[in-house]
């Protein structure tokens, strides 16, 4: 049974989970950024989306996730054949794999395996985050204060999806395909504008106000400290309903169709914020694309784009010194003008 905190059980933060299920259904939209005050449940969210969503077949005993069907790993096991021709497999949940501050180089791409080259002699690879985090998350908390090198390792991965190691005599090329999730507060300092970009989806927390959310979540906190295995059971029927949503979402996402006035839209908006690039439409259509698979539309619409544009675009606005207004505030009213 899962230890995590059950994601349905999860009060309130309902555009930090929006954000969370959309890079489930679609990893395209390029991983979740989430800044906010401590304690607000942001490494609680992504280690409850990692235990529910649907497990994945993965090739067994392959170091890199590989899935069986379309796998071009390079390590031994991916390339046995059984009698379907295609190597041995399982089911095996979907990784989160935490990667910490102050981590070497050689822990996140992988290195020599040292025993294995002093006891027997051989040269082999000792895979790495990396590896472990393929088809799956990677979770940064505190992203902000992360090393620039490491940083600068991230970017070249996310971009070709693949992770190349080439050192002591080793060439190893692996598929390193990931959501990045990041969390961090921002009164700790910024990040680092070639990672932002990265991400696709910015999401602001906050301590809730009210006083019923906040003694909700004590409730609910400490039953699940007191007897974890009740509280997941009392959970799990939600939990259920939840990842046959993602299921199916992911199965229609294919289906749903993106008008060319969505797509006019979706400019208008980039636009009107004045965003650097096409980054901001392509995430913004991939996002309603998601969001519409999720409430099993067959369309994007309007609706959609106006729920996912404050995610999509509020990290990719320029400053402007005249306009001392949030991100937020600037998104919410540039839609408010275009959608009246």
């Amino acid at each position: 049974m899962s230890r995590a905190f059950p994601f349905s059980a999860i009060v309130g933060q309902d555009e930090m989970k929006l954000a969370l299920l959309i890079a489930a259904v679609d990893p395209t939209v390029g991983g979740v950024l989430v800044f906010g005050d401590r304690g607000t449940g942001k490494s609680t969210a992504v280690r409850a989306l990692g235990a529910l969503l649907p497990r994945m077949r993965v090739v067994k005993d392959c170091p890199y996730n590989s899935d069986p069907e379309t796998t071009r790993c390079p390590c031994p096991a991916c390339s046995k054949k059984t009698k379907n021709d295609q190597p041995a497999s399982r089911m095996e949940p979907v990784p989160v794999v935490d990667l910490p501050l102050g981590v070497t180089e050689d822990r996140v791409v992988g290195s020599l395996d040292l025993e294995r080259a002093l006891v027997h002699g051989e040269k082999s690879f000792e895979s790495g985050l990396l590896a472990r985090a393929n088809r799956g998350f990677l979770y940064i908390d505190e992203v902000n204060l992360l090393e620039d090198h490491i940083v600068d390792l991230l970017l070249d991965v996310a971009a070709s999806g693949e992770n190349v190691v080439e050192r002591e005599g080793l060439s190893v090329r692996h598929p390193a395909r990931f959501v990045l999730v990041g969390s961090g507060n921002p009164e700790e300092g910024e990040l680092r504008p070639q990672l932002l970009d990265r991400f696709g989806l910015s999401v602001d927390v906050s301590t809730p106000s009210e006083l019923q959310s906040r003694v909700e979540i004590i409730r609910r906190r400490d039953e699940f400290e007191r007897d974890t295995a009740a509280f997941v059971r009392r959970w799990s029927s939600r939990e259920g309903l939840v990842r046959k949503k993602i299921a199916r979402a992911r199965e229609n996402l294919p289906e749903v169709g993106v008008s060319n006035e969505i797509m006019l839209r979706a400019a208008e908006i980039c636009v009107a914020l004045e965003t650097d690039g096409l980054r901001g439409e392509l995430t913004l259509i991939r996002a309603a694309r998601a969001l519409a698979a999720l409430e099993a539309d067959t369309e994007v619409t309007e609706a959609h784009l106006r729920e996912v544009a404050p995610s999509a675009l509020r990290h990719r606005l320029r400053r402007n010194p005249l306009d001392e207004s949030s991100a937020s505030v600037r998104v919410e009213r540039a839609l408010s003008e275009l959608f009246a």
